[in-house]
């Protein structure tokens, strides 16, 4: 074959010519079949005109990389429709088109009652002007346990809660790693949220599962105080569970907030006068959350002079439970048919 420029575009010019020629009676789909591999096999006429490129210069290379990707897509586009009326026509004549969509409607799938939650809850926290951050689930101990102030021993860094793996690394055991990872990357003001999976040596039952969900926040300005907090989970809970629900607070104690503390929904199925689920006390224990401890400040070069912050988890299956009046916890992972369809 030829291997100037100008006599090998002769050749794309006269193959062109040639595919045209043979494509004017096509009448079987064998016959489409053939001419597909013919022309753009991996052997085929185009493909023998691709492996000239080495003969050319490094100028002349593209001209004839364009000439062969406008056949080749020319060549595609008459043969896809050659087999659409060849379809057609197999159609009238009482054939099934097998190109078109069925008639069957098939059953739209339910999504898992915690997504739609944790969806819910982001949207929530994004109409408040914060933003979603994520991290990786496999961490280091230095972000899941050192930079949030926990020291080596301290009870929560214990075997039997952690999910330890080698070289240093461990499922995070919540999603406070985020806020370090941001608080590193950013300089205040910060308002953010970070929604994730979590994992604990928990023994699975009613209530508890080695694998759940978290979405913690974190708030980090000048003038930040524990009001701001109590405010901003009031709201957020209002609008989650309605504007009846209310807001408490209790002392508490966690390695990276100083003060801490622990807060309680007022139980939605009783509207706080007291009920089976809530054990007759009128409230459900959400998580904990406080000020940010200046200590974990210095591990991210913060002034604690100058800003102040407050955290705070959340559990999203204990609020879908609450939302959803659902009693057990394994419901949300037995991908049970019956029970997501009711969601």
């Amino acid at each position: 074959m030829s291997t100037s420029l100008s006599e090998i575009l002769t050749g794309v010019s006269s193959l062109r010519e040639q595919f045209e020629s043979q494509t004017k009676d096509v009448s079987s789909s064998e016959r489409l079949e053939e001419l597909r591999i013919k022309y753009l096999g991996r052997k085929g006429d185009i493909a023998n005109f691709f492996n000239l490129m080495g003969n050319l210069s490094a100028e002349e290379r593209p001209r004839l990389g364009e000439a062969l990707n406008l056949l080749k897509n020319h060549v595609q586009t008459s043969l896809d429709e050659l087999t659409r009326s060849m379809a057609a026509k197999k159609t009238d004549d009482g054939y099934i088109d097998l190109t078109l969509p069925g008639t069957y409607q098939q059953e739209v799938g339910y999504t898992n009652p915690l997504l739609q939650i944790m969806e819910e809850v982001k949207e929530i926290f994004t109409g408040m002007g914060f933003t979603v951050e994520t991290g990786p689930e496999v961490e280091s101990e230095y972000y899941n346990f050192e930079a949030l102030n926990v020291p080596a021993d301290h009870p929560a860094r214990d075997l039997q809660d952690t999910f330890y793996l080698s070289n240093g690394l461990l499922l995070r055991t919540h999603t406070s790693p985020v806020q370090v990872r941001t608080m590193e990357k950013r300089q205040p003001p910060i308002r953010i949220i970070a929604p994730g999976r979590c994992f604990r040596k928990d023994t699975p039952d009613a209530t508890h599962s080695p694998i759940f969900h978290q979405v913690e926040g974190l708030v980090v300005d000048k003038g930040i105080s524990f009001a701001h907090m109590k405010g901003t989970l009031l709201a957020f809970g209002r609008k989650l569970l309605g504007d009846k629900l209310r807001v408490r607070f209790h002392p508490s104690f966690y390695p990276f907030t100083e003060p801490s503390a622990d807060y309680d929904f007022s139980c939605v199925f009783c509207d706080g006068k007291g009920c089976r689920i809530c054990k007759n006390s009128g409230w459900i224990e959400i998580s904990g959350c406080g000020m940010v401890d200046p200590a974990v400040f210095g591990y991210v070069n913060y002034d604690y002079e100058i800003y102040t912050g407050f955290a705070w988890g959340m559990g999203v299956e204990r609020i879908a439970m609450m939302k959803y009046q659902v009693d057990d916890i394994r419901h949300f992972y037995e991908n049970d048919m019956r029970f997501l369809m009711q969601f």
